[in-house]
């Protein structure tokens, strides 16, 4: 169940990166409460998942996480180049990932 939480954890990491750049340096309501929220609960998750993970992993699972996606929201909602080189990087931060998790079992 904690390898769940940190999954939940790193998905509200993407969801208050991309809050954030639509509150315009909090300067929108809606986008800034829900960028806290979302804060909230990724903070609330990777707590859940550290009772029973490695901190070093289940941060660098939970930011590995928040990396890739906010790079591929980044691409779709904003825009941002998608590039050969982006998507290479990406790999290596999925296959560093994967090794961790393999390494906490």
């Amino acid at each position: 169940m904690h390898w769940i939480y940190l999954l939940i954890a790193g998905i509200f990491e993407i969801s208050w990166a991309v809050c954030l750049k639509y509150s315009s340096a909090f300067s929108k309501i809606t986008p800034s409460v829900f960028t806290v929220i979302c804060m909230l609960l990724s903070f609330y998750f990777l707590s859940l998942s550290l009772k029973n993970l490695p901190l070093g992993t289940a941060y660098a699972v939970w930011t590995g996480i928040g990396i890739i996606g906010t790079v591929i929201f980044g691409i779709i909602l904003f825009k941002e180049p998608a590039t050969l080189a982006k998507f290479i990087f990406i790999t290596l931060i999925i296959s560093g990932i994967a090794g961790l998790k393999l390494l906490a079992n």
